[in-house]
């Protein structure tokens, strides 16, 4: 019979077995773990991955959405900046020497004269500002327009008198000028026997407006109106049509009163003395119906116009500074209690509002 083992024997030939299954045990756990990771893993990562897929893929949408939006608000904005641009007839107002340094920057003689004539215009008449005025054939009637109304200035005195609607008809059933149905409203170069209703309501515009603004004590008021009012081009041009059938009514009173002999002022019988205007047809024919549409005011019809509106237009001529006729007046002979307006022009052509 076999010797029993002693204890101690025992568990030393058990000690293996038992460290052997311990670390089966850890093996299987650790195995376990590690695969539980990985799946938990493959799992986040997939989340992750579909998140950031999800998030870069929003971005890019957003991103893409920003730029349209940007760009359709671009194009918005450019449009309506170039409608209101081109609508405004009649531009804020700028500093006069840094409107001269920026239009005449050569050294060219002509150039120096035009800064000289502006720093004249500066320091000593005390002009600080100038407001920039559209450059087409209505130029001139735009710039004393503007001026009558953002001063409130009241009618002239025989437009005081007189129904100025009527005009029209009373110059062809009273005086028999037919020939009116010639009248041309600028680029639009209406005729016919409509003319009178046509003028008419120009005519009514004109003295509507006239009186709404010259009703104004508010000089801001008058500002912010003449602002929107010449930005309308339609209203504009009626206004101007019938500021340039003001300036023939009173070359035909003009003509009639010369023919019985009766006085009338020098600046008339200047214009009746001009092959081109020796009567009011021709000067209609041949001057007024281009206004607006070939041809702005010649000199001589800006004498016209100021008779017939009883204001002093001041004349700033700056390519002619140093000269006797750098500061003209029109009419030469105005009234005292005439109004003043006052324009800045570098060619005779396109005039500009300078603001003191």
């Amino acid at each position: 019979m076999a010797a029993r083992r002693s204890p101690p024997q025992e568990r030393e030939r058990q000690r293996p077995r038992a460290s052997a299954a311990g670390n089966d045990q850890v093996h299987s756990w650790t195995l376990v773990t590690s695969q539980a990771l990985d799946t938990t893993w493959r799992v986040a990562k997939g989340s992750v991955t579909l998140a950031v897929s999800f998030l870069v893929g929003t971005l890019c949408y957003f991103r893409r959405l920003h730029l349209y939006l940007g760009h359709r608000l671009k194009r918005w904005i450019g449009y309506l900046q170039r409608r209101f641009k081109r609508n405004l007839s009649v531009e804020a107002e700028v500093d006069l020497l840094s409107h001269c340094a920026r239009e005449w920057k050569g050294e060219t003689p002509h150039a120096k004269l035009m800064r000289k004539a502006y720093e004249e215009l500066f320091w000593r008449r005390h002009i600080k500002c100038v407001r920039q005025v559209r450059r087409d054939n209505y130029n001139t009637l735009r710039s004393v327009l503007f001026q009558i109304f953002s001063q409130g200035l009241s009618f002239p005195s025989w437009m005081k008198e007189k129904d100025i609607a009527k005009l029209p008809e009373k110059l062809l059933f009273s005086q028999g000028c037919n020939w009116i149905q010639q009248y041309s409203f600028g680029p639009e170069k209406y005729t016919g026997s409509n003319v009178f209703g046509k003028l008419r309501k120009c005519v009514e515009l004109l003295k509507a407006q006239w009186t709404e603004f010259s009703g104004i004590k508010d000089y801001h008021k008058r500002g912010s109106m003449c602002n929107i009012l010449f930005s309308d081009a339609i209203l504009e041009y009626q206004l101007y049509e019938a500021l340039k059938f003001i300036m023939l009514y009173q070359v035909t009173e003009a003509y009639e009163q010369m023919k019985t002999e009766k006085a009338i002022p020098s600046l008339f019988r200047l214009l009746f003395t001009r092959e081109t205007s020796s009567d009011p047809l021709s000067f209609m024919m041949n001057h007024l119906n281009s206004v607006g549409d070939t041809c702005g005011l010649e000199q001589i019809d800006m004498f016209v116009l100021g008779y017939s509106l009883e204001v002093k237009i001041k004349v700033f001529r700056l390519f002619r500074f140093n000269s006797r006729d750098f500061e003209v007046c029109y009419p030469e002979e105005s009234l005292r209690e005439w109004p003043e307006v006052s324009l800045l022009t570098e060619n005779d052509c396109h005039y500009h509002i300078p603001v003191f």
